[in-house]
């Protein structure tokens, strides 16, 4: 049995757990605060525009596990907002602890509280990692899925401070780099004035402290739409924001709410003192980030050179996936690429040809132009997603974008690789 060890436990962590376990090797989980999903306990969007079929192209692969556990706790299902299409919207105060139920069953080992400081190489392959207590892990194949927002001076650096996010950075410490620890430069991203990382794309308010009337069409509707005067609108923060997919002219002459058990306002940041003077927010408080009113985490300051199989350039036994593989943006995208990841972590270790997904999946053609444009003039300052932007708008070119099952069959079956992921290697 081959030992495969996944730094940071995201929606891409888990997914590559996922993968290796049920490609049949022992997977030890690595977490350095107390819950697993990361920006996953604040986010709360599948399956919106071409995310339905990644979602899909992902379950026809095998990887169903955590698609199967958003769908279950969908609190709404096919809503529409201006500029998406028939989304999922996810209850975040009861996801990750489903997650961690699901690793549990799988006998994934799982160490919260534990942070990868440091690495042991010999010529280009890890050995261990170097623990925050001092102990090492060995391993066969190393997965980072450590995302690419903070540490906290970053968010100072390039942002308006700590935010105090879900991340919690002042209480577990920050993200650390392995590919960098191996000597591998990491790639940041720019906004379009060329400073370095994004602002995420969203707060979350109580949903208590709206008023009754907000608070039953949320919970009705899924989503509620707000109309702003002119001196409210602000145009200038669809620059800073990471969700490019989000940033059109009605996410600025309007306050865009969605249900995801907190009411998530779909702005980088708002003033508490501005917000309080629309009706029915006049009791608001921020749920996450806590400095909502002024700030939001710097994401996208950490990607690391990859081939489209997920594995680190000159280094034999370390993958990436989710954010850390790329200038990617939202859950899906990290689940997909995890997933990948996990089984070709396993493919590795057992001296077997990686699998690169194919063009023909929308997937596959995701993890390849991303990676290949990152790299052109100007590409530092893109942003991929299934979901919107660049990125969609060539799924629907390229005739990729489908909700049709029967179709998305079609497509995965006759690339050979259904149920890819399920196959048992050791």
């Amino acid at each position: 049995m081959k030992d495969i060890i996944v730094i940071g436990g995201g929606w891409a962590g888990c997914a590559a757990a996922i993968s290796a376990k049920k490609a049949g090797a022992k997977v030890t989980l690595l977490e350095r605060t107390d819950l697993l999903l990361g920006l996953g306990n604040v986010g709360g969007l599948t399956r919106n525009n071409g995310r339905y079929t990644a979602a899909e192209e992902s379950i026809l692969l095998g990887g169903r596990e955590l698609f199967e556990i958003t769908d279950r706790l969908s609190r709404h299902k096919n809503v529409d907002f201006p500029g998406h299409k028939h989304a999922s919207i996810y209850d975040v105060n009861f996801i990750e602890s489903a997650v961690r139920r699901k690793l549990q069953e799988m006998e994934i080992d799982i160490l919260f509280y534990t942070t990868a400081k440091n690495v042991e190489k010999e010529n280009q392959k890890i050995k261990s990692l170097i623990l925050d207590d001092g102990n090492k892990i060995t391993g066969d194949c190393f997965i980072e899925t450590t995302g690419s927002t903070g540490p906290m001076n970053n968010c100072h650096k390039y942002g308006n401070g700590c935010a105090m996010c879900i991340l919690r950075c002042p209480t577990f410490g920050g993200r650390v780099s392995i590919t960098e620890k191996c000597g591998i430069k990491d790639v940041m991203g720019k906004r379009n004035d060329g400073t370095y990382g994004s602002f995420s794309g969203s707060v979350k308010i109580n949903k208590e402290t709206l008023s009754k009337e907000l608070q039953e069409r949320l919970n009705r509707e899924g989503v509620v739409i707000i109309p702003l005067s002119s001196e409210e609108k602000n145009l200038e923060k669809l620059n800073i924001k990471i969700c490019q997919h989000y940033a059109l002219d009605a996410f600025s002459e309007n306050i865009i709410l969605l249900d995801t058990g907190h009411a998530k306002l779909m702005a980088p940041f708002y003033p508490i003192e501005k917000l309080r003077k629309i009706k029915g927010f006049e009791d608001a408080k921020f749920e996450d980030p806590y400095s909502g009113g002024v700030a939001n985490s710097i994401r996208h300051l950490s990607i690391a050179p990859r081939e489209n199989t997920m594995k680190v350039k000159e280094i034999e036994n370390l993958f990436v996936a989710g954010e850390k593989s790329g200038f990617h943006i939202g859950h899906t995208e990290a689940i997909v690429t995890g997933y990948l990841a996990g089984h070709n972590s396993v493919r590795n270790a057992l001296d077997m040809p990686l699998i690169e997904l194919p063009n023909s999946l929308a997937i596959g053609d995701f993890i390849s132009f991303s990676n290949q444009k990152m790299y052109e003039k100007d590409g530092d300052k893109l942003k991929f997603t299934f979901a919107g932007s660049v990125y969609f708008e060539r799924m629907k070119a390229a005739n990729l974008y489908s909700i049709d099952h029967k179709k998305l069959h079609g497509r995965v079956e006759k690339t050979g690789l259904l149920n890819m992921y399920d196959e048992k290697l050791c």
